[in-house]
This record gives C-alpha cells, structure tokens and sequence, in this order.
C-alpha cells in the first residue's frame, strides 16, 4: 500500500503543481501535507474495513443463490436479479473481492439462474452469436486487406453458434 499511497501523493501534487506555480520549497511542504492527509485516511478506511471484511454472512450460499432472485450475503437484500451493481454502489466491493470474502466458486454466477437463462435464449433467437462471428470475419478481411495481416486474425470456431452461446 506504500508505493501505491507515494503513487496517488505523487499524482495529486503533480496534478496540482501543473495549474499552480509552486518554489521548490512549497512543492515539498505540499507533497508531505497530502502525503500525511492520505495516509490519515489509509488508516480510517483500514479500521472500517476490517469491520466489513471479518463480517459474517447474513444468509447461507444456498438461499442467497436461488433460480428466480439473488440475495447479498453482506446485508440480506435480496430480490434482485444481478449482485454486481449493488456490491459496487452499496458496500463497495468487486465481484471478485465477495466471491473471495465468502467461498463462492467462480463456477457460481452472481446472477439469477432464470434472468441468465432467459438472457441466453434472447441472444441465441436474436442470431448475436452469428452477427458477433460475422463481424470478427469482417474486420479479419479489412485488416488483412490493408496489410494488418500480421495482427491476430479472427478465426470462425469450428463450434455451431447455438453451441457457443450455451457454453
């Protein structure tokens, strides 16, 4: 977190020097004032996550993930189709920091059996797979039209489409 906190101090001075004139002298009072101010505020966001991080889960594995809706495991909402929009905007976390926190496996989607079901059978009747192949194959044939043919071509799999999207 060190070279990371020297990092962010490094950008916020830089950032402000660029619209101010600053003396050698102000330059380095300003890097140790926002150097000490971040790292007040490392410390305040370290406590508090380490109430979040050794919180127990609300719900078991088996009733947050069910076909028709998800539930958090943080708060107990539940009724929501996708887990990742309120993670990110209610506590703060990525999925992959809650899959960790809770022993989920990545095989576990944090979605709704039937929402992604539902959302796979749209893409397969709306052809997406098909318009996705025929797209790389277009772009393939530009890039190789104009010489780009060392670039990594877009090879159309061997696999039928409808077997692509269930996958």
């Amino acid at each position: 977190m060190a070279s990371s906190l020297i990092e962010l101090t490094a950008n916020i001075v830089s950032s402000h020097a660029s619209v101010t004139e600053m003396t050698g002298e102000d330059l380095l009072q300003e890097l140790h004032k926002v150097h000490v101010a971040l790292q007040k505020l490392d410390v305040e966001a370290g406590e508090g996550m380490e109430k979040t991080v050794t919180k127990a889960p609300v719900l078991s594995l088996k009733k947050a993930f069910q076909p028709d809706q998800v539930s958090c495991m943080l708060c107990g909402k539940s009724g929501m189709k996708t887990l990742a929009r309120h993670l990110a905007q209610v506590h703060g976390l990525k999925p992959g920091e809650y899959r960790k926190q809770f022993g989920i496996p990545s095989s576990q989607a944090l979605t709704a059996r039937n929402f992604s079901e539902a959302r796979r059978r749209m893409a397969q009747e709306k052809g997406l797979a098909d318009n996705l192949a025929k797209a790389r194959a277009v772009r393939a044939a530009k890039l190789a039209a104009k010489g780009g043919g060392e670039m990594k071509s877009a090879k159309p799999s061997n696999v039928p489409a409808q077997k692509r999207m269930s996958a």
